[in-house]
């Protein structure tokens, strides 16, 4: 699975390309920053920040995007031009039919490193060693961008299996209503035939057993008319 993950941002926007499957080795297919410049006015720069996600998604055709979900802070400029690089990057993905998932940075510091509050620099070595590079990788929105990535191959292609593993029963089984899937053992009859079944076996009895008829109600007739 090919992944894009983008750490969003305005002035720096982190983007990451990591291929791999849950279980086998991660490699680093590419990793960049996209800048812009912090004077310009905010419609021009989100548009300098789409023109370059546009050649991102071309030049490698990811088949899922990770991006890393906003949180509060007391700066609101920064969390607005993050919200607004982050529905470019949605919007693109959208129209191209690609999923779209939302890591929080406590899940991907914990898929990385195994510590929900590692700081940057244990991230960053983890990264490093896990895609075998040379040379950590900068600034520290393009590590962010590969941890990202590593998070969801590792976290949202087991939940993609799974998901794609319970359609498969479902369709299978035939389920309806709940979405829970039906125990119904190989070269088992159809469902309906099964119930027509058991219910003939219910009302079946054995021989020697005298038939009980269900009572009958009184017949009324009305005054003058002959019983036929």
């Amino acid at each position: 699975m090919r992944v894009l993950a983008v750490d969003p941002g305005l002035t720096r926007c982190g983007v990451g390309v990591v291929d791999g499957v849950p279980g086998r080795r991660l490699s680093l297919v590419e990793v960049g920053v996209i800048r812009t410049p912090a004077g310009d006015p905010t419609p021009k720069r989100l548009v300098a920040v789409e023109d370059e996600m546009r050649q991102w998604f071309a030049r490698h055709r990811p088949e899922a995007v990770a991006i890393e979900r906003v949180f509060a802070d007391t700066n609101v400029s920064t969390v607005m031009g993050t919200a607004q690089v982050t529905g470019i990057v949605m919007i693109m993905a959208e129209r191209l039919g690609l999923p779209v998932t939302l890591h929080t940075p406590t899940e991907v510091k914990a898929a990385v490193s195994g510590n929900g509050r590692a700081d940057k620099a244990q991230v960053t070595t983890m990264v490093t060693r896990l895609l075998g590079l040379a040379t950590p990788p900068k600034p520290a929105d393009a590590a962010d961008a590969l941890a990202l990535a590593i998070c969801h191959v590792w976290r949202g292609g087991t939940q993609s299996r799974l998901e794609d593993a319970r359609l498969e029963v479902l369709a299978r089984s035939g389920s309806r209503g709940t979405g829970i899937p039906r125990r119904v053992p190989p070269g088992a009859a159809p469902a309906q035939r099964r119930l027509r079944a058991a219910s003939d076996a219910v009302t079946r009895q054995s021989p020697g057993t005298p038939t009980r008829l269900p009572p009958t109600s009184p017949t009324r007739q009305t005054p003058g008319a002959q019983p036929r």
